[in-house]
């Protein structure tokens, strides 16, 4: 198994890791956190006696212990801490969005191919059978393909800080947050990988006092068709996803989490289309993950490196609609 190296100790920290063990795809050795404390309590979770904690980030990124580091820090810490992983000669898997904008993108990528070094972007969802189940329907029904209505809404558990007068990472441009930079980034995912790069992008944001968006409408404009987009973090929706097929619709119950897939025409009521998902939905990726590092596949590292190209320069041009400026965008 690679060797796993960890910044963040949070929930999805806690999932990829555990994802790992199950799959037998990496071997959690170093935790990173700013607390001895907390990067005990993470590697205690896991009863990993021989896993070295670090306080500092040149110390961990020196260690011989890991090959490759999981980065699930807040948005905006994410650049400088692949970029310091690479210059160490680590492989990098980085949480979605990997950087703030374009430019510290390329940026990473091209470190990253000046090191021998991978740079994986986490959009753990586009590896699962059921995404794939998708991409099949897709396939066999390209000629009737007429658009898109994508939808992830979620009401944060942080949002009731941010109403209460404080900073949650999540809703602050210090730290590159908000809708689109958070659940956004599954929907933009599903259309670039789904249906190509849009030729124009439009947001429409709800923007929140502290100068993220809340919510907001993202419209995708391809050559025959538009993909419409829905995403929120300031309250809940349970409307489904659809992609249409003139008279033909697959409905998926979620742009984001995708747990059930039906199809629905004119004159019948949805029928389910089975298939099949993990309890850990992170399962696939850290196979395929593995499998790439492991294997060298450049063939496949060159396919994700576009579509995460993609899909950071669609964020920062739907982001530069609406007129949101993170704090990043000051150091390019």
């Amino acid at each position: 198994m690679l060797k796993l190296g960890i910044i963040g100790t949070n929930w999805i920290t806690q999932q990829f890791v555990e994802a790992s063990e199950e799959t037998k795809s990496f071997q959690l050795t170093e935790v990173y956190s700013r607390t001895e404390g907390k990067a005990k309590v993470f590697a205690d979770k896991f009863q990993a006696d021989d896993v070295t904690l670090t306080t500092d980030l040149e110390t961990f990124f020196s260690s011989e212990k890991f090959s490759v580091v999981y980065i699930a820090s807040p948005n905006s810490l994410h650049f400088s801490q692949a970029k310091l992983a690479i210059e160490h000669g680590k492989n990098v898997i980085v949480e979605k969005p990997s950087t703030s904008n374009i430019h510290e993108f390329a940026t990473l990528q091209e470190l990253a191919k000046a090191k021998g070094c991978f740079l994986l972007e986490a959009a753990r969802h586009i590896y699962e059978p059921i995404f794939k189940k998708i991409q099949s329907y897709l396939e066999e029904n390209k000629d009737q393909l007429s658009g898109a209505t994508l939808s992830y809404m979620k009401y944060s558990s942080r949002y009731d800080d941010h109403l209460d007068g404080k900073e949650p990472n999540v809703f602050t441009t210090k730290f590159s947050g908000g809708a689109l930079y958070d659940l956004g980034v599954y929907t933009i995912y599903d259309a670039v990988v789904l249906f190509g790069i849009p030729e124009k992008v439009d947001y429409q944001a709800e923007i929140l006092s502290s100068g993220v968006d809340g919510s907001g409408s993202l419209t995708l404009k391809y050559p025959n068709f538009d993909v419409n987009i829905i995403v929120g973090k300031t309250k809940n929706s349970f409307m489904p996803s659809e992609i249409y097929f003139g008279k033909k619709t697959l409905l998926l119950d979620s742009g984001g989490d995708i747990n059930r897939l039906s199809e629905s025409d004119e004159d019948k009521h949805p029928s389910e289309i089975p298939t099949t998902k993990s309890d850990n939905p992170m399962d696939s990726e850290a196979i395929e993950f593995a499998r790439i590092i492991n294997e060298n596949d450049q063939d496949k590292y060159a396919q994700l490196s576009r579509y995460a190209r993609i899909v950071n320069r669609v964020l920062e041009h739907a982001r530069a609609s609406a007129g949101i400026v993170f704090e990043a965008d000051k150091d390019e």
